[in-house]
């Protein structure tokens, strides 16, 4: 049970004031219990690992300067830190699949949990990414069994060796959660207990198609709903597993805690007082933070970093008595977990004659760094494959495309990842890139819907990616009212117009909040988004990075 800031300040907090700045520790009792009446136990937590087996690659493979990363290397840190641990156990805070590249995601991310499953994590909270292919397909996953309808690609699947956790994730019909909501973990006698829960907001971000008959419930009151019914199972320490995140100010380090904001402080600051700390994820920042008197923890994404929690609990009332965390980077100077890297060449070999062929080239880094517009050169490249894919009468006849941030998932690296030559690109890498297979939509909308989607956009905070369509941004006008100058298909748009558009069937069916996409009639699917950026790499070879001028940005 975690004290409440009046009764800590009655019995004397140690370090606190510094505790809230750089979120390294809380001390509870002024006096520690003798050591033979605590036990300690560590919690090793990451998050986001999105299928990343091997080594990620560019900006994602990297914390600061430092490359990180690779779950052979993820292994080795994880088994260097358990060591002269008694108590240990580990979770991930969601999205340990989905958006994965080629060598988990052609087996529908059976080597990522087969590999998280050897090592040794033990819970899990689901993310969104985790109903990227319907809740039927991450209880296979769970539970083990063969696709149904690639079947047994890799022979017979046994299922994951380690617990997800649901508890805000019910079944519409039956209100029930589709997974445990909670786990209880005994250690000397002590039971703490692991709650599991997703953003609420996974059904705006993850196709219509795979949250079907499901409901998510608000994290705070399910969290302490679940925190009560621990409680009653004599269950004093409680620590939450929770896939949705905030971040820090730019200032602050992947250790450290420095203006941290986001949806997860005003989830924390609701919590129960029974809640002793938290483990999250989602927005793919690394922090170590204490807020509202407890450890609230994120570990970057793709493998790169290890949140290590050690709590101090006392064997008789089972109350925390002191929190410490800290983050580690997973380095690659460590030797790498040889069965791990004996898996990964298994799985590798089996992709690789896909994942290897090459589709084009490039003549520099295509990257993810957005310019003051919002607008990023892989962004750009990818909305204008899909209108080049779209653009022929027979194809839709689209005069304008739009991509989702989101959907953009790695950069386009220049030097090798592989066998091929610097710049040629290979179907792997494209993947990873675009790796969701979302079908291309063209439907028809009035001009003054366009406008309507790109005031959206800065209600939301997210930037789409154009191409066939540029437009003025007034930083200083109210939102609602701040584009201007829109140019489509080389026309001054017309409100009354009616216009064929690309997009993907995420945005078609509102994704991401753009409730507006909604509106458009006759959509046509035009194939899968991959297949359209493999087939303009090929025929656009070599391809520069494109500039990031299709929104000029005014004051």
């Amino acid at each position: 049970m975690r004290l409440r800031p009046s009764r800590r300040a009655r019995l004397g907090v140690v370090g606190i004031a510094a505790t809230l700045v750089v979120g390294l520790a809380v001390t509870l009792p002024a006096a520690a219990a003798a050591k033979d009446s605590t036990i300690e136990v560590q919690i090793l937590g990451f998050n986001d690992f999105h299928g990343n087996l091997r080594p990620p690659t560019g900006s994602g493979g990297r914390i600061g300067t430092v490359d990180a990363g690779g779950a052979t290397y993820l292994a080795r840190h994880l088994g260097d830190l358990r060591k002269g641990h008694r108590n240990t156990i580990t979770v991930a805070a969601g999205d340990n699949i989905g958006a994965s590249p080629l060598i988990s995601a052609l087996f529908h991310d059976e080597p990522t949990i087969n590999v998280l499953s050897q090592m040794k994590v033990d819970l899990a909270s689901v993310g969104n990414h985790e109903f990227d292919e319907g809740s039927a397909e991450l209880l296979r996953l769970q539970n083990g069994g063969c696709h149904p309808v690639d079947g047994c690609q890799l022979g017979r699947y046994r299922g994951a060796d380690f617990q997800y956790l649901a508890a805000n994730v019910v079944d519409e019909d039956t209100n029930q959660p589709i997974l445990p909501p909670y786990a209880i973990k005994e250690f000397q006698g002590v039971k703490v207990g692991f709650i599991g829960m997703t953003l609420e907001g996974t059904p705006g971000i993850v196709t219509a198609d795979g949250v079907a008959g499901l409901k998510f419930l608000d994290e705070v009151a399910t969290a302490n709903a679940t925190a009560q019914t621990l409680k009653s199972q004599g269950v004093q320490t409680i620590v939450v597993i929770l896939h949705e995140g905030g971040s820090q100010a730019s200032t602050g380090t992947y250790d450290g805690c420095t203006g941290l904001t986001g949806p997860i402080v005003d989830i924390v600051n609701g919590f129960d007082d029974e809640i002793d700390a938290v483990v999250s994820g989602h927005s793919h920042q690394p922090y170590n933070c204490v807020v509202d008197g407890r450890l609230v923890t994120q570990a970057a994404s793709f493998g790169r970093i290890i949140t290590e929690m050690n709590l101090t609990i006392d064997k008789g009332s089972g109350d925390v008595v002191k929190a410490v965390a800290a983050n580690h980077i997973v380095t690659r100077d460590v030797k790498p977990e040889q069965k791990i890297t004996r898996m990964i060449d298994e799985y590798g070999a089996a992709s690789a004659t896909l994942e290897n062929q090459v589709i084009g080239s490039i003549t520099a880094d295509i990257n993810r760094v957005a310019a003051p517009s919002g607008e990023t050169p892989l962004g750009n490249l990818i909305a204008s494959s899909q209108l080049a894919a779209t653009s022929a009468p027979d194809k839709g006849g689209a005069v304008a495309a739009f991509m989702n941030p989101g959907g953009v998932r790695a950069d386009l690296v220049f030097a090798p990842s592989g066998a091929e030559q610097p710049g040629q690109v290979t179907y792997g890498e494209a993947f990873t890139v675009q790796p969701f297979a979302n079908l291309l939509t063209v439907q028809t909308m009035t001009g003054d819907a366009i406008k309507r989607v790109l005031e959206q956009q800065y209600a939301l905070n997210r930037i789409l990616q154009p191409a066939g369509i540029t437009y003025t941004v007034s930083q200083s006008a109210p939102v609602g009212s701040k584009v201007s100058n829109i140019v489509i298909g080389g026309q001054p748009l017309n409100p009354t117009a009616a216009y064929q558009i690309t997009i993907n069937n995420f945005l078609a069916g509102g994704g991401d909040g753009f409730s507006v996409f909604t509106e458009g009639t006759g959509p046509v699917n035009q194939g899968v988004d991959l297949d359209a950026f493999a087939a303009y790499l090929t025929a656009n070879a070599p391809v520069a990075p494109p500039a990031t001028n299709r929104i000029t940005v005014a004051a």
